[in-house]
């Protein structure tokens, strides 16, 4: 069942990152299986001023990160809530981990400006560790990288 607006806002707020390191705007949709969100890297992000002078281009690591925080970190407060049975909100959350990046591939570049769209389907959830296929896109469709991504909450 498709998660309802104020939830997908809760757990957006939830998500541990921040300015300048806070690469998720928004979740699209959300359910026990998947979640889609986006993010639009802004001109002035700091890592552009030397990833290239004059021919700025997104750091894979960032994308990987990006990719990270909904497909492992929101997603994974979301399915914690879940199995506890409670909203985001009223849980201690641990501190969300991201903790393997296997067979990611990059296949575009990401310039300043551009939105890219993040979607990750579980592939497990087992008590406080996620395992997802992440992909991102660009608003077009085409594939920028993907991978498997894992994540391990850790108490606080």
């Amino acid at each position: 069942m498709e998660a309802d607006e104020s939830l997908k806002q809760e757990v957006l707020r939830l998500v541990p990152q921040q300015e300048p390191f806070r690469f998720i705007d928004e979740i699209i949709s959300l359910d026990d299986e998947q979640i889609v969100g986006a993010y639009r890297f802004r001109e002035d992000e700091y890592f552009y001023r030397g990833h290239f002078p004059g021919n700025p281009i997104t750091p894979g690591v960032i994308l990987i990160e990006t990719m990270a925080q909904v497909g492992v970190v929101a997603f994974g407060i979301y399915l914690l809530s879940r199995q506890k049975n409670m909203r985001p909100g009223d849980m201690k959350l641990p501190i969300s981990l991201f903790s393997l990046a296997d067979g990611v591939e990059f296949k575009q570049i990401v310039k300043p400006g551009e939105r890219v769209i993040i979607k990750a389907k579980k592939i497990y959830f087992r008590k406080i560790t996620i395992k997802a296929s992440v992909s991102m896109e660009k608003e077009n469709g085409e594939i920028i990288c993907s991978g498997e991504l894992s994540g391990v909450g850790v108490d606080q």
